[in-house]
């Protein structure tokens, strides 16, 4: 489970990017290879009401202009309802030849060769893009081409692309594969936001929220993607006013949604210009849905007024939510949040594509196909999901880290109570142990001067063995009571060179040396016996480690409000798991050592507020390196 994120997040980057690389690659049509564009056409508006519609009585008109694909788009209709096109076919070389007419702009269409109907669509909803396909025989070649539209008296009417003319297949292909592309691209995103609904099952609450807003996001954007495009109005048309109502709802919806997600990224926001913007648009958004669903009811007879809400107003909307979002991106990017590079660079192509198509929707009076939020879409979403990705990264890293941080917890917990026990074991038996010691010595001392000189040597070795065993419950009473009696002010230097000097002649004798490095004034708390006795456990320890010649370098410094000292050997070194197990109890690397040296050394640091690291490699000595508070020179304790 704990690689379902990043499985996820590879699945949620690669669907979509392979379906655009598949989507931008170029590639030559059939049609391109082989076609022919009528290059100019005629228009006329309609003023007279026709019970039938029918070619026959304008066939003659003088009313007629001139179109070319030149403009960018059809006249608009100053207050009719309908037009006329009509264009003439030239010689048709094809076997199967057709014509294909990327746009055709208008609520009807109706097309006629000559006098005979070819093609009728009538629509009940307000959805004013056609495509047409129509084939033809040889001997057509010279007839004229009627096609008829109509709509509200503001609607651009007519022709509003390149009339292409060639082989039937080729164009046939063309024709399902123009729209193809949006129509897969919208897929591929309800794929994913299905995808990611599935995976809050498995996530941790604290992330639901976004990343069920981004799913909404990416579910919007791809119904939006699908319901825009003509494919499906082109091939199931019959269902028309569901896409229309899909696409008014998936706007209605991805608007809130985007804030929402971008409150739960960067929080309210300036002045809380976010929550109130989200506030506002969930609740305009929620007016817009009851003004659909009275639309709808109504059998479209509120569709002036729909429009004007769900359209020009939402617009307006749209354009001042693309500022203050683009305005709080800018600001947080401006604070060097890695985040906000992110999503200013995806929020900025979609807001950027988004303006572009609003401008200019806004610039040609509603008359105007928005296709530049499509590509702003892509770059948002991806953006996005890797901004939920970083999260999710950020959120793993911190489990991890507190995992981490709990095993360490755990095992000082576990290390505390293991010293605690040996401490009240070791504060209960050493006092019993050491009079009884005591007493064995002296008596013991008496018989050695009374004894013969080939038993003296017996008593010795005796003698040395309680001497031994006195010094370990000497560290046994150490370790069970570190508290330090009368705190005072220590020169750290002055410390570590009488220890120097302690230890000097047993380095020597070694065959080693040891180096002092002269240091400034650097001062800790703590008692000066018990200090003393901590340093000569660590530099005793690099003699021994000493493999013949070698050096022992102490040095000290003040860093961060604290005292360092480093004790550095070229010794042999130690094994990452010894190093791992140092300060255990009965744990040393000595034949005879019992491990209390270096354990009551802990605790003495530990008693004087400090803490000691080991760093060592085999073959390459040891270093240790403990830390105390500082205190200033003039402080008196």
């Amino acid at each position: 489970m704990k690689d379902m994120p990043k499985s996820i997040f590879l699945l949620l980057l690669v669907v979509p990017l392979l379906l655009i690389i598949s989507i931008l690659s170029p590639g030559q049509s059939d049609a391109e290879r082989a076609h022919t564009v009528i290059p100019d056409w005629q228009f006329m508006w309609n003023n007279e009401q026709q019970e039938v519609v029918s070619p026959a009585g304008i066939r003659n008109s003088s009313g007629w202009l001139t179109g070319t694909p030149e403009n960018k788009e059809p006249p608009k209709s100053d207050g009719v309802s309908s037009a006329w096109n009509r264009f003439t076919l030239p010689d048709l070389p094809w076997k199967h030849s057709a014509i294909m007419i990327d746009r055709i702009k208008g609520q009807d269409v109706l097309a006629f060769l000559n006098d005979e109907p070819v093609y009728e669509a009538k629509r009940d909803y307000m959805y004013t893009n056609h495509s047409l396909l129509l084939p033809f025989h040889p001997d057509d070649a010279g007839k004229t081409v009627y096609i008829w539209t109509n709509g509200s008296s503001d609607m651009t009417l007519g022709i509003d692309s390149e009339i292409i003319l060639g082989e039937y297949d080729d164009l046939r292909r063309d024709f399902i594969k123009k729209d193809l592309e949006d129509f897969i691209l919208g897929s591929s995103f309800l794929f994913i936001a299905v995808v990611m609904f599935f995976c809050c099952l498995f996530l941790p609450k604290h992330t639901v929220s976004s990343w069920l807003s981004l799913s909404v996001i990416i579910l919007a954007s791809g119904a939006l993607l699908i319901t825009y495009s003509p494919f499906l109005y082109t091939f199931y048309g019959e269902l028309g006013s569901v896409w229309v109502s899909v696409f008014d709802v998936s706007l209605f919806t991805v608007l809130p949604a985007l804030y929402f997600y971008f409150e739960k990224i960067y929080g309210p926001g300036p002045y809380r210009l976010i929550r109130y913007g989200r506030r506002i648009q969930m609740a305009y958004s929620g007016i817009c849905l009851v003004f659909l669903a009275v639309h709808v009811l109504s059998h479209h007879s509120f569709y002036d007024m729909y429009y004007f809400f769900s359209v020009k107003i939402l617009g307006l909307l749209i354009i001042l939510q693309m500022v203050l979002l683009i305005g709080t991106t800018i600001l947080y990017a401006a604070k060097r949040n890695k985040d906000a590079y992110i999503f200013t660079a995806g929020f900025g192509i979609m807001a950027i594509a988004t303006l572009g198509d609003m401008l200019a929707f806004y610039y040609h009076g509603g008359h105007y196909e928005l296709f530049l939020w499509k590509w702003g879409v892509i770059g948002l979403i991806v953006s996005l999901i890797i901004l939920l990705g970083r999260k999710f990264a950020r959120s793993h890293e911190q489990v991890l880290q507190y995992s981490r941080e709990l095993e360490m917890f755990n095992h000082e917990l576990q290390r505390s109570e293991k010293m605690e026990i040996i401490s009240e074991l070791a504060a209960s038996v050493a006092h019993e142990v050491r009079n009884p010691l005591q007493v064995t010595r002296g008596f013991m001392q008496l018989l050695a001067e009374n004894s013969k000189q080939t038993e003296k040597e017996y008593f010795g070795l005796a003698l040395k063995e309680l001497d031994r065993a006195s010094g370990i419950i000497t560290d046994f009473l150490t370790f069970a009571k570190p508290e330090l009696e009368h705190e005072t002010r220590l020169n750290v230097y002055e410390e570590l060179k009488h220890v120097k000097g302690i230890l000097l002649p047993l380095a020597n004798l070694s065959g080693g040396t040891i180096e002092l490095d002269d240091a400034k004034e650097l001062y800790i708390t703590g008692n000066s016996s018990k200090l003393k006795q901590a340093m000569i456990n660590i530099v005793k320890n690099s003699i021994e480690a000493l493999d013949g010649e070698g050096m022992i370098r102490i040095w000290a410094y003040a860093k961060s409000g604290e005292v360092v000292i480093h004790i550095q050997d070229d010794g042999i070194g130690m094994e990452a798991g010894d190093l791992e197990r140092l300060g255990e109890a009965y744990f040393s690397n000595k034949s005879k050592g019992t491990g209390l040296g270096l354990m009551v050394t802990f605790r003495i640091i530990e008693a004087m507020r400090g803490t000691v690291h080991f760093i060592s490699e085999k073959g390459s000595g040891t270093e240790a390196i403990i830390r105390f508070p500082s205190v200033p020179d003039s402080v008196e304790v």
